[in-house]
């Protein structure tokens, strides 16, 4: 029986350990943490519960396919509840938006701020087109083969996908109105980017939100990785945790031949597949002279934005009584300017929260009140902003939100302040930030790392950071790339 190592029990580990456990080989996986899910984490702060990493859900059958494919129901192990009414926008001017994945809602609402049914129409079918190019030709794709990048289908997707549009010039020519243009502008922060530098491609993830919908799952969305780890283990997967790997050893023909951790000296397995950030674990774990084709030059690879975030259980509820909402600054390409060049935190910030106890209650069962996640979009790391008085900014951003009427600072039971360098050092991340590098250049935003890189043969990468990119479901993509290759290669 062949083996392979799991670097990593992030979602996209977990896919890959489910889909090669149920495919016949062995398959061990190895967590520096005591959990499984790595940003995908459960906190609990005040007697809230919290979860921290992706608060916006999508794509739900991309999940459930990894339980279906392992010979599962996905039914017995996660459930998917839809918003369909699922982000409040609060604009500067005070006017608000509720975003939707019904057409009838937004069109009325579209129709107060002067936008017709017909444009909003249009915007959907280019969006559609976007997101069927992208799962159809860009997704399942793994990069291990210059047929693969020669591929007519693919350049063709790509010319299709307006690769030379900036996605604010995108929504700009759907609509007139600033505001709809700063909400759909949003996007780009999913993917730790400037929606002024970013290309039109990622428009595709307003398909997501307003036509496909947004979802949540009711004892928090870490219960998704608390579930492909059940999955996994009834398949026989071996899971060592609090145990992190220190170096995989490579031989004179480029070929990985064990792992050392902090408890194991040599252990050996066929094929390995690393699940981490690929800018900053790929060069602590592999000597430089085994990756000649790896760049450490951060000019090179601009990272993307970071989160300052504050966990906050209150005794009561506060006005902040959506899923989702989202408080804009008034300037915002000012916003993404203080972010990227010159790498500070903006002085207007747009600011968003999560208050999952609007549909779970189980969430606050033990305080009446709400469990907030409060996130600014924060810069990457560098030397004059690597440390931040972290209760002077916290008590910054409850000031910023009571002038936008959301009192919640003299109801904290407790709170919880998360920083770019805890991301940095907790999670390995590259410069403190979310997906590892901007999509900010045609290379960046399509050629990402792909699943095999060049150097080393029996070495694998899923992820955030690598292909197709950053957000749940594509990490879970990765991660079901990475194990469809290997079983290939190991044939």
């Amino acid at each position: 029986m062949k083996s392979i190592a799991i670097i990593g029990s992030g979602l996209g580990g977990l896919a890959a350990a489910v889909l090669l456990a149920s495919s016949g080989y062995k398959v061990d996986v190895f967590e520096k943490h005591s959990y499984p899910g790595g940003k995908m984490k459960r906190y609990h702060v005040g007697g809230a519960r919290f979860d921290f990493g992706p608060n916006t859900l999508t794509m739900p059958d991309v999940f459930k396919e990894i339980f279906t494919v392992s010979g599962a129901n996905p039914d017995d192990y996660v459930q998917f509840k839809k918003l369909e009414s699922h982000t409040m926008n609060y604009f500067a001017d005070g006017s608000t938006f509720l975003s939707s994945s019904d057409r009838e809602s937004m069109v009325a609402q579209l129709a107060t701020f002067g936008i017709r049914a017909n444009h909003y129409d249009t915007y959907v079918k280019s969006i559609t087109k976007l997101y069927t190019h992208a799962v159809n030709e860009f997704f399942p794709r793994t990069f291990s083969s210059l047929q693969e990048y020669a591929s007519l289908r693919l350049l063709r997707s790509i010319s299709a996908v307006k690769p030379l549009t900036t996605m604010h010039d995108f929504h700009q020519s759907f609509f007139t109105d600033k505001r709809i243009v700063q909400m759909l502008d949003r996007y780009a922060t999913y993917i730790g980017s400037s929606p002024y530098l970013t290309p039109a491609t990622f428009a595709m993830i307003g398909y997501l939100e307003y036509v496909d919908g947004v979802y949540y799952v009711p004892g928090g969305n870490p219960t998704i990785a608390e579930a492909f780890h059940k999955r996994a283990q009834e398949l026989g997967v071996t899971f060592h945790f609090n145990e992190e790997v220190t170096q995989l050893h490579v031989n004179e023909k480029q070929t990985i031949t064990s792992l050392s951790t902090k408890s194991y000296e040599k252990l050996h397995y066929d094929s390995y597949l690393l699940n981490g950030d690929y800018l900053t674990v790929y060069p602590r774990l592999v000597a430089k002279a085994y990756r000649p084709s790896f760049t450490e030059d951060r000019h090179v690879k601009e990272p993307t934005s970071s989160a300052f975030v504050i966990l906050a259980a209150t005794n009561r509820k506060t006005a902040a009584n959506h899923y989702h909402q989202v408080y804009f600054s008034n300037d915002y390409e000012k916003e993404f300017e203080d972010l990227f060049s010159n790498k500070s935190y903006p002085k207007d910030p747009t600011v968003y929260i999560s208050n999952s106890s609007t549909v779970d209650t189980t969430a606050v069962a033990n305080t009446g009140g709400d469990n907030l996640f409060i996130l600014v979009n924060a810069p990457s790391l560098t030397n004059e902003n690597r440390y931040v008085d972290k209760e002077d900014l916290k008590n910054w951003v409850y000031k910023q939100l009571e002038k936008k009427g959301v009192f919640i600072k003299e109801f904290v039971i407790d709170d919880l302040v998360i920083t770019p360098l805890q991301l940095s050092e907790e999670f390995h991340s590259y410069f403190g930030g979310l997906y590892g590098y901007t999509s900010h250049s045609l290379s960046q935003a399509f050629n990402r790392p792909a699943t095999k890189g060049k150097d080393i043969k029996n070495l694998y990468f899923a992820g955030g950071s690598t292909h197709p990119g950053g957000g749940s479901p594509m990490v879970v993509q990765s991660g079901r790339n990475a194990a469809n290759l290997m079983k290939k290669n190991l044939k």
